[in-house]
């Protein structure tokens, strides 16, 4: 089974975490100082909220998988329509150790494709899976290299392809 996921800024975590429980009839699943998240069966929808970006609104979209055979599909029909793909293989960012990969669409607006594989108690760890409370949802200040397709709109650089180069953020 896949399961639509959404995520989203917000100014104020209590208030939200009040209004989208009532919402959806249900307590987040996860909670944390600055992220809550809801896995809701009908529908089925992870829904997330963080503290973590510039202003309010979208984050991102995605579509997250039971295991890793769906999540290879949904790589393959990424790859076969021509879209501009990044590939992070296994990372851990939103609390959970995850395979995954981005794609965005025509407007801009970033899809994540991802299979969660464990719960970490830190919101992203480092390459060196040291803990770490850094955001990884933060603006890219970095400069891309070569030509890039804008993304997540608090600043993930997916590079096509053919160029190579670029860097992304999480969740």
């Amino acid at each position: 089974m896949k399961r639509f996921h959404v995520h989203l800024h917000v100014d104020d975590l209590s208030q939200s975490i009040a209004f989208y429980s009532k919402l959806f009839a249900a307590e987040p699943a996860r909670v944390e100082g600055d992220y809550a998240k809801w896995m809701l069966d009908d529908p089925a929808v992870n829904f997330a909220i963080s503290t973590r970006g510039s202003q309010p609104g979208l984050d991102h979209l995605g579509i997250q998988t039971d295991n890793a055979e769906e999540l290879a599909g949904l790589k393959a029909r990424a790859e076969a329509a021509d879209l501009a793909l990044l590939d992070e293989g296994a990372t851990s960012c939103c609390y959970a150790r995850s395979e995954k990969h981005w794609v965005t669409d025509p407007q801009g607006i970033a899809w994540e494709h991802f299979h969660t594989l464990g719960n970490i108690p830190v919101f992203r760890e480092r390459a060196d899976a040291t803990p770490t409370a850094t955001a990884c949802c933060a603006p890219n200040t970095r400069p891309a290299t070569g030509p890039t397709v804008r993304g997540k709109p608090l600043g993930i650089a997916i590079s096509t392809p053919a160029t190579g180069g670029g860097s992304s953020s999480c969740c």
